[in-house]
């Protein structure tokens, strides 16, 4: 480490000299000899000021500008003045504006390796235990600290920051100070889990209290401001934040010396404690989990200062204008209860995505000599591997006035291969309790009450969803604890398999150690039925949405057939939850065409994507309209799920598509045939089959009487309605959102629409 002279002082203090005229705000204005001009300057703007306000003509007597440059919003001006001077007159087209100049202080820094930080915050002991790491592991010799403390809310901090520097041999430390906030005007302070890129329901958090002081930096000229006054002479510079921390085998500083232009790339990943001990602030060590599925990293940059020309602009999160070798990237670890202090874990990050990693529990003892709490470790249930071998296949699903439809879709499954099901029903007027129970009673499935109105409301005003309340008690029943492969399914999705003989051993021969399977929705419409028929579901609808089909992002949804080994905590409506994180290199979960699924699915989501959708194997055949008539007593009965949205023309549209014809499903027609029949042999189900029938027509004619109901169905076999299910492929996402009183008649009438033709509208509220 260089040794100072003995007149040197080790801490230093500065403040930015900030100006503002009307709405021109200057961050600084740095100035030093020019053997041609007299003076170069350097005058950067908060990200307010506009090029337009910036006079490009000026007088004579008012700085010379050279460039203007915009530096993620904030502009810089590269200028000349005759001659040295303590101050200098800018010209706005509002009026001079006259600028304090600083002079150039790169002597501070001369051949140091040096950290640029910006401090939001962060204790005094956090800063010692960050800085003493890498004076340690990377030889650090100076620091240029940008603190964004609001003046006079940290009263004898500054002693102690001194104190510090010297207690740890610094060479040089510049406190950097300002009084203006440098933060996005909008956000919150930048600890908020607001400001974490993986925390949970961010957009559930409500209005926020913006605080400029603290909320992550916005004004980016900063970066080129002390650049030019502090930091153009030493040996190399890092740009890392207090919550950053490079691994103790690399050395930027050195690398950099030798690398293709004087630039590296920084490249971090963020990490996460399991738990912080109660009564205990978070600490580096505390830090040994990462995400499995993290993707996305940090960016930041070294550089060695005099390889670098003018044009090559400090940014954030890069250098501009200059040819990295992109083979050589230097990772570091960005601490995130460190940057998010106040928060648990799992309003930061998903805790379902966090894994312990070997070498941060490692870094976590020898660098920062900790125990941190670890995370526990689950156990999959050892089972034999092969798709084929995993035993009963069981369907869990929730009806309410389904009578008519049971029979059809019982026997479908049950000739396919369905072992068990376990049927939750709640406030049947049309017979569905009675047929569950006979049907129970002959030993074809298990029927329960559901539990839902038993159940309390996870927080105030919330409602408590019949499909979720028979999920959580469906978890308790042995016909699932035992099942080998479950899945949540409602009793208008047909399991429709293209391998084999259209059983399910054959879609588990093809998928072989899959443990997870996703079937997504193939939307079939309404086949331009009006009328309620006792026949197949599966005969009468044949026509559906085409493969290919991002929109509306309900046609794409899916259910998912899962191996009941305890890689995940508990069942959800379209695929399980709460996975066991630890597990997560055990899954092996394939879409319907028997490919694999990114990690990214893996906690959550529940439709597919163009990456990601499936039908070689398996398709889940979606009939969610039926004819106009069962779905006014659809709509009447109400959802199980979304419990407080209306089923109408908005959700009729969406839904309805006969776009192409489909008759796969019919090569397994003979098996549903045969057992129908034999179940329908026994007068008892056949009697209860048909007073559902019955009950259902009845109720259908009651709705009939209904004005509102009977404009409903007037609307929904209209024309209009009728050719718009044909046209999905026409319309963008914000159409199905809005509805289809967006559509301008004209192009309903049109019969020669081409195939490249789209209409869509602004985004506007979600009607249904």
């Amino acid at each position: 480490m260089p040794k100072r002279k003995n007149q040197d002082p080790v801490y230093v203090s500065r403040t930015l000299n900030c100006a503002r005229q009307g709405d021109v705000t200057v961050l600084g204005c740095v100035g030093w000899s020019d053997p041609d001009a007299g003076m170069a300057l350097r005058i950067c703007f908060l990200a307010d000021t506009k090029a337009e306000q910036i006079e490009q003509n000026p007088p004579q007597d008012c700085v010379k500008p050279n460039s203007l440059r915009s530096i993620n919003g904030a502009l810089m001006l590269s200028a000349t003045y005759p001659e040295l001077a303590a101050s200098v007159p800018l010209a706005l087209t509002s009026g001079p504006m006259q600028l304090d100049v600083q002079p150039v202080e790169t002597d501070l820094f001369a051949g140091l390796n040096t950290f640029l930080t910006e401090r939001n915050g962060e204790p005094i002991e956090l800063l010692e235990t960050w800085l003493r790491h890498h004076i340690k592991h990377h030889d650090l010799q100076a620091v240029l600290l940008i603190d964004r403390a609001k003046p006079g809310s940290e009263k004898g901090f500054a002693r102690k920051l001194e104190a510090l520097a010297e207690k740890l041999g610094l060479a040089r430390l510049v406190h950097l100070k300002c009084d203006m906030p440098l933060g996005h005007p909008n956000l919150p302070e930048a600890a908020h889990p607001f400001n974490a890129p993986d925390a949970p329901g961010r957009a559930r958090m409500g209005a926020l209290e913006p605080d400029p002081w603290a909320s992550p930096l916005r004004h980016f000229t900063i970066f080129e401001l002390v650049r030019w006054r502090f930091l153009n002479t030493a040996r190399a510079v890092i740009n890392l934040d207090p919550s950053d921390i490079l691994l103790p085998e690399d050395n930027p500083f050195s690398q950099v010396q030798d690398s293709k232009a004087g630039v590296l790339s920084l490249a971090g990943q963020r990490i996460y404690p399991w738990r912080i001990r109660q009564g205990q602030m978070p600490t580096f060590g505390d830090h040994i989990c990462k995400p499995f599925d993290a993707d996305k990293i940090a960016r930041r940059w070294c550089v060695a200062p005099a390889r670098l020309t003018p044009d090559n602009i400090w940014r954030l999160i890069r250098i501009t204008n200059v040819d990295t070798d992109s083979t050589v990237t230097v990772p570091f670890l960005r601490a995130m209860a460190v940057r998010h202090p106040m928060a648990n874990t799992a309003e930061i990050v998903p805790k379902a995505s966090l894994v312990e990693d070997k070498r941060l529990l490692a870094l976590s003892k020898t660098s920062f000599a900790h125990k941190p709490v670890r995370p526990p470790t689950n156990q999959v249930v050892r089972v034999p591997l092969k798709a084929t071998d995993a035993g009963r296949t069981c369907i869990i699903t929730t009806m309410k006035n389904e009578g008519p439809f049971i029979l059809e879709w019982i026997a479908y499954h049950r000739a396919i291969g369905v072992d068990d099901f376990l049927v939750y029903s709640n406030d049947c007027t049309d017979g569905t309790d009675d047929m569950l129970d006979l049907l129970q009673t002959k030993g074809y499935l298990q029927h329960r009450e559901n539990p839902y109105r038993s159940l309390k409301p996870t927080s105030p005003g919330a409602i408590v969803r019949p499909q979720h309340a028979a999920l959580q008690a469906g978890e308790a029943e042995p016909i699932l604890k035992n099942a080998g492969w479950i899945i949540c399914m409602d009793v208008d999705e047909y399991i429709n398999i293209h391998v084999g003989q259209g059983l399910l051993c054959d879609l588990y021969e093809a998928v072989g150690q899959a443990n997870l399977i996703s079937l997504t929705w193939r939307l079939f419409g309404n086949d331009n039925a009006h009328e309620f028929q006792d026949e197949f579901i599966t005969d009468q609808f044949t026509r559906c949405a085409p493969q290919l089909c991002r929109k509306p992002h309900q046609a794409w949804g899916f259910k998912t057939l899962f191996r009941n080994i305890g890689m995940y905590s508990k069942i959800g409506v379209h695929r399980p939850k709460g996975l066991k994180p630890d597990l997560w290199d055990q899954i092996k979960w394939v879409n319907g065409s028997g490919k694999s699924m990114p990690k990214s699915m893996l906690r959550n989501g529940w439709r597919s994507s163009v990456s990601t959708y499936g039908y070689d194997l398996v398709t889940l055949n979606h009939y969610a309209v039926r004819s106009v008539e069962s779905f006014l007593v659809k709509r009447d009965r109400g959802r199980v799920n979304h419990v407080g949205r209306d089923q109408g023309l908005s959700y009729w549209f969406r839904m309805n598509n006969n776009a192409e014809e489909d008759l796969s499903i019919l090569s397994k027609r003979s098996l549903l045939q045969a057992e129908f029949d034999r179940l329908m042999s026994d007068p008892d189900i056949a009697a209860i089959h048909a007073r559902c029938v019955a009950a259902h027509r009845a109720r259908i004619t009651e709705l009939m009487a209904i004005d509102g109901y009977r404009d409903i169905y007037e609307a929904l076999t209209s024309p209009r309605m009728e050719r718009l299910s044909q046209l999905h492929k026409h319309f963008g996402a914000n159409v199905f959102l809005a509805g289809p009183e967006v559509i301008p008649q004209e192009i309903v009438d049109r019969e020669d629409l081409p195939e490249n033709f789209f209409f869509t509208v602004e985004k506007a509220e979600t009607t249904h």
